[in-house]
C-alpha cells in the first residue's frame, strides 16, 4: 500500500494544473466570491428631472448616487433614461412628482422600495412591477447555458481529435488553421442557434418574460455571444492534452461567470477589486444587453458598449485560438507524420 501511497504522490507531485485546482483555486475562489457574494446595494445610480430638480437633490438620501441633474427635463425622459440603461432610478421632481425604478434591476429596485419613506415622491416600478425573480433571471440564465454549451461541450473539440488519433491528419491537410477552426464550431454553433431560440421560447412562454426589444438586435447579441464562448471552448480545447484537462479549464471559466457577471449579485455591491473582473467576462455583457432587451426595449443605440466588446472579445479569442493551433498543434502533427514516413522508408 505505502508504495501505491507514494507513487500517487509524486504523479500528483508532477500534475501541477490538478495540484493547484486543489490547492489554491480554493483559496481564490474563497476571498474572490467571498467579496462578490452580496445582495446589499449601497449606492444607486440616480437621475433627477424636472424644475425642482436642484431642491429634491439636497434631500435625497446618502445610497441615492445623482449622477445627472436635468431641470428641463419631463416624465418622459425620467422614464427614457431608465429605458436606456444609463440609470437605475429616475426622479422627476416637478407637478405630481414620482420616483421611477428599474424592476430591471431587481436588487437596486428593492433598495429604493425600502427606501420609501426617506425619497421625496411616491416609487413607481417599471419594466418589471412585480419585482418577478424569474423574469429577471431568466435572459441571464439563456446566457448562462449558452455559455455552458459553447465553452464546455466544444473544449472536448480539438482534444477528441487528438485523442482518436486524427489531430496529425488534419494539420497534415490543405487547410488553414483559421478553417480547422471554422470547421470545428460550425456544427456547434448550428446547434447552440437552435438552443437559444429553443431556451427563449421557453422562457417567455413559461414565465411570462416580456419581448419589449428588437428580435434582430437580441440575435445580433447572441450571435456574437456565443462566437466568444465556442472561440473559448476552441482556445481551451488547444490548451490541454486530454479531456480531463479541457474539462478542468472549462470549469475555471465558467465559475467567475457564475458568480461575478451580475447573474446572481449586482455589480454594483461588489467590491472595486473584485468588480473589475466582472469586466473581463462575456457573460457580464450578455446579461446587462439581454436584460436590456427584453425587459426594456432597450434601442441598439444604448447597446453599442456591451455588442462592441464582445465583438472585440471574438476577434481576440478566435484570432487567439487560431495561433494557438498553428503554433502548437500543426507543426507538432507534421513533424510526427514525417516522422512515422521516415521510419518506413527503405534505408
Amino acid at each position: 500500500m505505502w508504495p501505491m501511497i507514494v507513487k500517487e504522490f509524486r504523479q500528483l507531485r508532477r500534475d501541477r494544473r490538478t495540484l493547484a485546482m486543489m490547492i489554491a483555486m480554493p483559496l481564490i475562489l474563497l476571498t474572490v466570491f467571498g467579496y462578490a457574494a452580496r445582495f446589499d446595494v449601497t449606492s444607486i445610480p440616480t437621475a433627477v428631472f424636472g424644475p425642482q430638480a436642484d431642491a429634491v437633490v439636497q434631500q435625497l438620501p446618502p445610497a441615492i448616487h445623482v449622477i445627472s441633474v436635468d431641470a428641463t427635463g419631463n416624465r418622459a425622459d425620467a422614464q427614457e433614461v431608465l429605458r436606456r440603461g444609463d440609470a437605475a432610478v429616475a426622479i422627476y421632481a416637478g407637478p405630481d412628482p414620482v420616483v421611477y425604478a428599474d424592476g430591471s434591476e431587481l436588487f437596486m429596485a428593492q433598495a429604493v422600495l425600502r427606501r420609501a419613506p426617506t425619497l421625496p415622491a411616491p416609487v413607481e416600478v417599471l419594466y418589471n412591477p412585480d419585482l418577478s425573480t424569474a423574469v429577471v433571471m431568466v435572459p441571464a440564465l439563456i446566457g448562462l447555458i449558452m455559455a455552458f454549451i459553447g465553452t464546455i461541450v466544444t473544449s472536448l473539440g480539438v482534444v477528441r481529435e487528438r485523442a482518436d488519433g486524427t489531430l496529425e491528419t488534419l494539420s497534415v491537410m490543405p487547410l488553414k488553421p483559421r478553417d480547422v477552426i471554422i470547421g470545428k464550431i460550425a456544427p456547434y454553433f448550428l446547434v447552440a442557434t437552435v438552443d437559444i431560440v429553443l431556451i427563449t421560447i421557453a422562457g417567455l412562454l413559461v414565465f411570462n418574460v416580456p419581448f419589449q426589444g428588437s428580435v434582430l438586435v437580441f440575435a445580433l447579441l447572441s450571435f456574437l455571444f456565443l462566437l466568444v464562448v465556442l472561440g473559448l471552448g476552441v482556445l481551451i480545447s488547444t490548451l490541454s492534452r486530454t479531456q480531463g484537462e479541457a474539462i478542468q479549464l472549462a470549469i475555471m471559466v465558467m465559475l467567475p461567470q457564475i458568480l461575478l457577471s451580475g447573474m446572481i449579485f449586482p455589480l454594483s455591491s461588489m467590491a472595486a477589486g473584485v468588480r473589475w473582473i466582472g469586466q473581463l467576462l462575456p457573460l457580464t455583457y450578455f446579461v446587462t444587453a439581454a436584460r436590456g432587451i427584453l425587459l426594456r426595449g432597450e434601442p441598439i443605440g444604448a447597446l453599442l458598449t456591451p455588442l462592441g466588446v464582445l465583438a472585440l472579445m471574438a476577434v481576440i479569442i478566435l484570432g487567439a485560438a487560431v495561433f494557438r493551433f498553428h503554433r502548437d498543434v500543426a507543426p507538432a502533427g507534421a513533424a510526427e507524420i514525417v516522422d512515422v514516413a521516415a521510419e518506413g522508408a527503405p534505408a
